[in-house]
């Protein structure tokens, strides 16, 4: 059996590195010699060179920065490389030295390289581990970065790719290898976090345009966000050398079998694009959804976010918004009417009442002076004359139930001043025959009738 190149390579490595380690010659004739201590020194050179241009440069990025006030994304993912100025200097730097003494005969870089790898990889992953979120994720990708950066600084990473190549198969006249697959994963990572980025900035941007509606900003950075992900994704297959041709039967049927099996999620995204260009809500409508009643912080792909006054958030999807009847109170205008049904006693002067109730409504901090409250009379009662107060707020998503109580606090307080009654309901209770009442104690039971008088023990 033919053994794989990759560990020819690897063995071979190891049975020379071996002696040399345990040979007491290397150390004093090929470590401590003339290059290795100029590289040493090098490095050390360069490391101070990237402390002083850490320190020069710190106030022209730090004011740079802060210039990004209004673009947050932007503004931290500069920070990511601003606070880490000096190790990406210093990497920097290192290549340097790296490119020209390689061009210099006979000078040597081995301590170079590795340093330079060593620093390149820990620059990378300092700077994703800030970006994923996901820690699995991102030991993940850290575990990849020093892997290919050891294989680097062992020279075996050529063998590793003709290795990864050599693996594969063959599909009509496309060959799909192992190193084809790992480079379509890492430009689509690569690619999609690009993506997503800029799709990030351009919603920043957008959502400091006062010139579009917020439904509008929303519509075009959905839209952004899908078109830019889209060409991220072929183009990530097109460099890796994959025929697109060759699957879009393959793309065909995963499009169809994926219909199928996600009809809700489609149907949801679907009534997000509707929803959002026929503009029917928005972020800052005031919406009444069956028992829901809230504002609308967030239009997302699938769903809306909405906030009730007791600090709740509804995730309700798109397609119950397009389905279901939906009380909108501040689709055309933020002012909303509210209504008071109420009776007084029948001794009251009913236009006396109303002049209260008007008055009262208008004592309301949040209540509109115009259009001005009305009140009126609508029904003679069996046992009241009802009234129906009607008044104006422009802010429903402060609350409507608050608004209401302290009318009606304000109304009570007027009628208790004036002397105008509010009627409740009066029971009476009539029994046809007459009841015989017993009383219990003293020498025995005696039963009375209730008209006659039960006179007090006597001593």
């Amino acid at each position: 059996m033919e053994e794989i190149p990759l560990v020819q390579e690897l063995s071979q490595w190891i049975g020379e590195v071996l002696p040399l380690i345990q040979d007491r010659a290397f150390w004093t004739e090929r470590v401590l010699e003339r290059w290795v201590l100029l590289q040493m020194a090098l490095a050390l050179g360069l490391l101070l060179a990237s402390v002083w241009l850490r320190r020069r440069s710190g106030p022209l990025l730090l004011g740079l920065v802060g210039r990004m006030a209004g673009q947050r994304t932007l503004q931290r993912f500069v920070m990511l490389f601003v606070s880490r100025r000096q190790q990406i200097l210093y990497m920097i730097l290192l290549w340097l030295a790296v490119i020209v003494l390689a061009n210099a005969p006979p000078a040597r870089t081995e301590l170079l390289g590795v340093l330079a790898n060593l620093v390149t990889a820990w620059v990378v992953i300092s700077i994703i581990s800030r970006i994923i979120r996901n820690k699995a994720l991102a030991r993940s990708v850290a575990f990849v970065i020093w892997l290919v950066a050891a294989l680097n600084i062992l020279g075996i990473l050529p063998a590793t790719v003709d290795a990864l190549d050599n693996i594969g198969l063959s599909i009509g006249d496309t060959r799909i290898t192992a190193l084809s697959v790992v480079n379509a994963i890492g430009l689509s990572v690569i690619l999609i976090w690009l993506s997503v980025l800029a799709s990030r900035l351009v919603e920043s941007r957008l959502e400091a345009s006062q010139d579009l509606r917020p439904a509008t900003r929303v519509l075009l950075a959905k839209l952004f966000r899908i078109v830019v992900l889209s060409l991220a994704v072929l183009v990530a297959l097109d460099l890796t050398g994959i025929d697109l041709t060759a699957l879009a039967v393959f793309g065909g049927a995963l499009g169809l079998g994926l219909g199928f099996g996600l009809q809700k999620v489609i149907s949801n995204l679907v009534s997000g694009f509707i929803l959002l260009m026929d503009k029917s809500i928005k972020p800052g409508d005031v919406i009444e959804l069956d028992e829901t009643f809230g504002w609308i912080t967030r239009l997302q792909a699938r769903y809306v976010s909405v906030i009730t006054r007791d600090g709740r958030e509804y995730l309700i999807p798109n397609e119950d918004l397009i389905t279901n009847r939906v009380i909108n109170w501040s689709y055309t205008d933020t002012n909303v009417r509210l209504e008071i049904a109420f009776g007084v006693a029948y001794g009251s002067n009913p236009h006396q009442v109303r002049e209260l109730a008007v008055e009262a409504a208008r004592s309301a901090d949040r209540v509109l002076k115009t259009p001005t409250p009305v009140c009126h009379f609508v029904e003679f009662g069996d046992s009241s004359l009802k009234f129906v107060l009607r008044f104006w707020i422009r802010d429903p998503a402060d609350g409507v139930v608050n608004i209401k109580g302290k009318v009606m606090l304000a109304l009570w307080d007027t009628f208790q001043e004036h002397g105008v009654t509010i009627p409740f309901p009066h029971r009476e209770v009539y029994f046809r025959n007459p009841l015989e009442v017993v009383e219990r104690g003293g020498d025995g039971a005696a039963s009375r009738r209730p008209d006659e008088a039960v006179e007090p023990p006597k001593d």
